[in-house]
């Protein structure tokens, strides 16, 4: 059974700060997990979070559309 996303924002942290993060959402769908430190999203692939530090979209960016 596949976790929901609370229970990935429970056991999941910034790669790059160890904080916490959000869940972001696009069309009802897990688009990707922010961090307010870093101010970067780590974006959800094929519901699959990319956790990455050199795949993490600037926070700027992602809100101006500029996602991939």
């Amino acid at each position: 059974m596949p976790m929901n996303t609370e229970e990935l924002l429970q056991i999941l942290a910034c790669p790059r700060c160890l904080g916490s993060l959000e869940a972001l959402t696009r069309d009802g769908q897990s688009a990707g997990l922010a961090c307010r430190t870093c101010q970067v999203v780590y974006p959800v692939r094929d519901e699959i979070p990319v956790m990455l530090v050199e795949e993490a979209i600037p926070r700027a960016e992602w809100d101006k559309g500029e996602r991939f």
